[in-house]
């Protein structure tokens, strides 16, 4: 059974990505490889957005569902290709496979499509994007088992 101290999340007192999380996932303190802060996060995220707008726009004026839809494909398919969106390359951000607790990420390794479509599922779905972990990492990636780092 889960403890609450297993799960963890912003009822912590908001977890920050660089600290106890990067140590208890393996991944450095700072700089490449370390856990990405959520402000960069964010801001990729909002670039995504940015993007998916410009396209839905060339795509279609009246459906509201495109936009989304646009970044679930953009998402499914370049972070399961590349490991990272447009606005992760923008912001120096990769989203990488995580290793059993204390490995840190796998190096190398390829993030695939199915862990993409978990977490981009999870992620249009929106809870699980803004409710975060003890190690500050959200709930989308927790479940498709990644976690984004710095490049």
């Amino acid at each position: 059974m889960a403890s609450r101290e297993d799960i963890g999340s912003w009822l912590d007192g908001g977890a920050t990505p660089t600290g106890g999380g990067a140590e208890r996932l393996g991944l450095p303190a700072e700089g490449p490889g370390s856990m990405a802060p959520l402000g960069r996060r964010v801001a990729a995220l909002c670039v995504d957005w940015a993007v998916a707008w410009a396209v839905a726009a060339l795509v279609a004026r009246d459906n509201s569902f495109v936009p989304l839809a646009v970044l679930a494909v953009m998402n499914v398919v370049l972070v399961g290709s590349i490991g990272y969106t447009i606005g992760h390359r923008l912001l120096g951000l990769q989203v990488r496979v995580l290793g059993a607790p204390g490995e840190g990420t796998v190096d190398g390794a390829f993030v695939g499509f199915w862990r993409s479509t978990v977490r981009t599922v999870l992620l249009c779905v929106v809870i699980p994007a803004v409710v975060w972990d003890g190690d500050g990492r959200g709930l989308h990636d927790r479940a498709a088992g990644t976690v984004i780092t710095r490049r």
